[in-house]
């Protein structure tokens, strides 16, 4: 309704050629100051760089990243004695990927062999979520 209206008044009060006759609207010339015009200085900046007092150390692990005591089960299936937590969760999906567990419905889900279930306290399932929770015994404090 309102573009039958809005057609309406338009053609009441334009002429039927009137669109066609028009002329292209030109932009208007307007100068500009100088200052505007001319491209900006660019100013270099120099980088300073502190002397250190110290040269640069690499810290010591510490948290997750601190390689722990782990118990026998999880020797068997790692092949190590000591591991940090993040890279001992890496193997275990490394092995858990090269061993096709996963369950091929719900990629969330682990299907338990017999060394995965020592670790897993006996569970034939476990859900991703749950593996750093059940990981946490395997670690000596």
């Amino acid at each position: 309704m309102a573009a039958s209206i809005s057609s309406a008044c338009c053609s009441a009060f334009a002429p039927a050629d009137f669109a066609a006759s028009r002329k292209p609207v030109l932009p208007l010339a307007v100068s500009l100051p100088r200052r505007i015009l001319a491209p900006l200085p660019i100013r270099a900046v120099k980088a300073e760089s502190k002397p250190s007092a110290t040269p640069a150390r690499k810290r010591e692990p510490r948290g997750i990243t601190k390689p722990c005591p782990i118990s026998p089960e999880l020797q068997a299936l790692l092949g190590v004695e000591e591991i940090p937590r993040t890279q001992a969760l890496k193997l275990i999906w490394a092995y858990i990927k090269e061993k096709n567990l996963q369950d091929p419905e719900n990629k969330r889900v682990i299907i338990c062999d017999e060394k995965l279930k020592k670790i897993f306290a006996g569970k034939d399932r476990v859900g991703f979520l749950e593996i750093s929770g059940l990981l946490n015994p395997h670690f000596a404090k």
